[in-house]
């Protein structure tokens, strides 16, 4: 599905006076899912594996994220996770959702953390139940998490100036360096990539948004906490051939997770659901089977 398609199939809403894109697809009974994307790209990354998994839930709602894809990105933003984690919050309540799966990635791993510390936090009767988690690749844990070139200069003193001479083809480059190298992005994943990276202006952000990086520091022991401390049934499928967050990351959590559920696909980077939707699916939806057998 192109970008086109995937934007007529959206809806707006308003996050602190800026237009948010998100699709929601209503399906009949069964449960809620939500997809939450990763950085630099968009809820677009989930278009292949959505009608692998789409059967089996009642509702699939993704968001872009403020400063993402079709989403407002103000150039004077202070873009960072927990916000993000409220501005999911808001739409659900918005929608009515009283309950949900989450199905995350890169970025999205770090607001599902936050999502969890609420949870683990609030007392029952909660405004959102989370029913699973299920984690794609991501940086976790801040010591695992290797920063690549790019990162790192966005996140310096040039960060800006780095932003301003991005161009299609340095973005290409830096984005197929964390895929595998059996399973490198078509040439219309990358065309999508960069148009949804540059919409509305995204070349001007990037260095804001970089700043994740600096949240997952600062905000370690809470998100750790909630890995470790959560009632929510987790489950990790891991591309291992990620520079970024791949096997030493899933080493990492099955260090510091009780009772780790890991699923390692082989051959695959950082982008399972782009690189290996099929592999993904499976494991993906027999977790959320035994989660939802257990709670009857």
């Amino acid at each position: 599905m192109k970008p086109d398609d995937w934007r007529r199939r959206g809806h707006w809403f308003d996050h602190r006076g800026h237009a948010i894109f998100y699709i929601d697809e209503q399906r009949g009974p069964g449960p809620t899912l939500v997809l939450i994307h990763g950085f630099p790209t968009s809820s677009w990354d989930f278009a292949d594996i959505w009608p692998l998994i789409a059967p089996r839930f009642g509702r699939i709602i993704a968001a872009d994220m403020i400063g993402f894809g079709f989403s407002a990105k103000p150039p004077d933003y202070d873009y960072d996770l927990v916000d993000q984690a409220a501005l999911h919050e808001n739409l659900l309540v918005r929608l009515g959702v009283k309950e949900a799966h989450l199905l995350v990635h890169d970025y999205g791993v770090s607001v599902a953390q936050e999502l969890l510390a609420r949870h683990l936090e609030r007392k029952e009767p909660r405004q959102l139940e989370l029913r699973s988690v299920t984690f794609l690749n991501g940086g976790l844990f801040p010591e695992t998490h290797r920063a690549r070139l790019v990162q790192k200069l966005l996140l310096g003193r040039f960060g800006p100036l780095i932003s301003k001479l991005n161009n299609e083809q340095r973005f290409n480059r830096s984005v197929a360096a964390v895929f595998g190298p059996d399973t490198q992005p078509s040439p219309e994943h990358a065309r999508g990539f960069w148009r949804l990276a540059m919409q509305n202006n995204g070349h001007r952000i990037a260095h804001r948004l970089i700043r994740y990086i600096l949240d997952r520091r600062r905000n370690r022991e809470r998100w750790v906490n909630a890995l470790q401390e959560t009632p929510v049934p987790l489950r990790v499928i891991n591309g291992p051939l990620d520079p970024v967050s791949g096997a030493h990351m899933v080493a990492r959590y099955r260090e510091l997770v009780p009772n780790p559920d890991t699923v390692s696909l082989p051959g695959i980077g950082h982008y399972p659901q782009v690189e290996a939707p099929a592999a993904v699916a499976q494991p993906f939806l027999a977790f959320v089977e035994r989660v939802d057998a257990r709670a009857k």
